[in-house]
């Protein structure tokens, strides 16, 4: 589905920029991470929030058209995790708008709505969704203030940009908390069947407070998904970010590294990997169906989906003699572990014998001895001695180009000064095959980034000429490097989100962890009616997007997911009508079930 290109011009032109102190205290995280395990569970978390927790009314007014009510309440988050919510956010400032007289006394619905991105006070909610539900339908409506907003918003912070990745998980931990208190309010006064909509960032926020009433509660989140994850690393609101200071936080500091990324688990992985490996292998064996005979096709998919789906990505920090610090993509996991059916392994065994056969044709022309040829064909590593390099040399430009990439150096210690080629020099040069048999398809494809011994046409082999490239340089690519390395030339940005992939760079993988932990819907309990729950989505939302992400159909069996043509902005400008009629269907098939101030079945 294709991109709003309104979203990306609209998001381009605002000035706000996120996380532009950082990722936050590495212990306010590891905090975090640990008290998302007990919100998650619903059980535990409503033990929470006592059923008579203080909220001030501040002010009651009755106006024309309906009567309301101002008031605040200490959010219960800062109880369980003193110190992490800034003192100006620990009050949290609410408004309600009642009807004068509700049309079904024995009914009386009221809907908390919770902020997007951006939207300060209570002005716009009560506008655009509160005043319209009251006229249209008699639902009643809360209008929450988000912590790091409005009255909550700490002074030093500019319009919305949060200070720290951690601020987001601080806010969805305090309005989970928060709408619990509100529900128990609402109870306490008669009030009800209850519900809660959001959008954009309401929306996510919403489908997370209603993951932790234990009763039937209307859910309408709007113009949001399954996780914050895709809306940070993938949309609109990705360049919005900087980038480079995460990354030089996170590699300069190793608890982000070795101690919290062991906290984080990527929710998605897994799946994409089975769907992903299903489809290149069938690709695959159909373009070498003509070399070999195949196993049953459908056979093969279903192994590989097997074999991948028990297995998340593991983000968490390895190190090891040969390589520094990084991350052990799910890519190279599956590939370590899948022992592939023979008709995949046939690929590579073709390529093997093209090698081989090269490698003969310069044997029966006298251009490389036995000796050598018999250790170019082994699969053990060998040494290059003098004599040998010697016929390395005499190859023309092409067989090197061939021959040479298709191996790799492994000596560390190695001098820089060139061979003599009179063998009077006993040093040689210690080689091993990059490419083996068909058992190589399992090993490490990192091992391919490693030293290769490269050598340019009018060069003799020498040691000062072992790269660590994958592939030969030539003065084309020598200049361009150049150029672009020059002061002026320089950009001083390291990451371009808008080209490469979260899997490329290992900062990028941590937030797409921190993200998928703190807010994937799938890591919370199941909202406790799921036919209350009608979703609205913007086909081509640009801001939210729905690629490589788990579903609210698969997450939540039984919600309904409606759909707009329209992207993110346009949705929120000209679909407004839509929301609330969707919110006064949900409440509609609440009110069918609805009997003595309660729900029955």
């Amino acid at each position: 589905m294709s991109a709003s290109k309104l979203d990306a011009v609209y998001r381009s032109i605002l000035l706000t920029k996120f996380f532009t102190k950082g990722w936050g205290k590495p212990e306010n995280l590891r905090r975090l991470f640990e008290f998302r395990k007990v919100v998650s569970n619903r059980d535990e978390c409503f033990k929470l929030v006592e059923r008579d927790y203080p909220v001030t009314i501040t002010k009651e007014q009755n106006l024309t058209d309906c009567r309301l009510l101002e008031g605040y309440f200490l959010t219960p988050l800062e109880r369980y995790l003193p110190g992490i919510v800034p003192e100006i956010a620990q009050k949290a400032h609410f408004q309600i708008l009642l009807p004068v007289h509700w049309p079904d006394p024995r009914c009386k619905p009221v809907c908390l709505h919770l902020a997007g991105t951006g939207d300060h006070f209570f002005w716009r909610r009560r506008n655009l969704m509160v005043k319209p539900l009251l006229k249209e339908a008699g639902v009643g409506g809360i209008i929450l203030e988000n912590p790091f907003y409005g009255l909550r918003k700490p002074t030093d912070q500019v319009r919305s940009s949060l200070h720290n990745v951690s601020d987001i998980f601080v806010m969805g931990g305090c309005l989970i908390l928060e709408s619990l208190v509100l529900f128990h309010w609402c109870e306490r006064n008669g009030l009800g069947p209850l519900g809660v909509t959001g959008l954009s960032m309401g929306g996510h926020m919403a489908s997370l407070a209603a993951t932790n009433w234990p009763k039937p509660l209307v859910l309408v989140p709007c113009l949001s998904w399954s996780t914050a994850s895709a809306v940070f690393l993938q949309g609109v609101m990705s360049h919005s970010i900087n980038w480079d200071l995460l990354e030089d936080q996170y590699m300069s500091d190793g608890v982000y590294r070795e101690k919290l990324s062991k906290m984080v688990t990527i929710v998605d992985e897994a799946f994409l990997a089975g769907k992903k490996f299903a489809r290149t292998y069938t690709q695959t064996m159909e373009n070498t169906a003509a070399m070999k005979p195949q196993t049953n096709t459908d056979d093969i998919i279903d192994s590989l989906k097997f074999n991948v789906g028990a297995k998340k990505m593991d983000i968490t920090y390895k190190e090891n003699a040969k390589t520094n610090a990084q991350i052990v993509d799910n890519k190279q996991t599956v590939d370590n572990k899948i022992d592939l059916p023979h008709s995949v392994k046939s690929v590579v065994d073709v390529e093997d014998e093209i090698i081989k056969e090269e490698l003969r044709k310069l044997l029966c022309d006298n251009k490389i001895s036995q000796i050598l040829y018999n250790k170019l064909t082994s699969n053990k590593h060998f040494e290059l001695e003098p004599q040998d390099i010697e016929f390395i040399n005499k190859l023309d430009d092409g067989k090197l180009k061939v021959f040479l990439l298709k191996y790799q150096s492994v000596s560390d210690n190695i001098s820089n000064e060139k061979l003599p080629l009179d063998g009077n020099n006993n040093k040689t040069v210690k080689i091993t095959p990059a490419i083996e048999n068909s058992n190589s398809v399992n090993q490490n494809k990192e091992s391919s980034n490693e030293n290769k011994a490269l050598v340019t046409p009018d060069e003799k082999i020498s040691t000062s000429l072992i790269k660590k490239e994958r592939k030969s340089w030539n003065v084309s690519e020598l200049t361009s490097d150049l150029w672009v390395n020059l002061p002026f030339m320089k950009s001083g940005k390291k990451i371009d989100i808008g080209k490469i992939h979260w899997r490329d760079r290992e900062a990028l993988q941590f937030m797409r962890g921190i993200m998928d932990e703190c807010t994937h819907l799938s890591n919370f309990s199941v909202p406790f009616d799921t036919s209350l729950i009608i979703a609205v989505c913007a086909k081509h939302d640009a801001y939210v997007p729905r690629e490589d992400v788990g579903t609210l159909e698969e997450i939540w069996p039984g919600a309904e997911v409606r759909y707009v043509d329209a992207g993110h902005v346009s949705a929120y400008i000209l679909h407004q009508s839509l929301f609330r009629s969707c919110i006064k269907e949900a409440f509609e098939r609440s009110k069918l079930r609805w009997r003595d101030g309660k729900h029955v079945d």
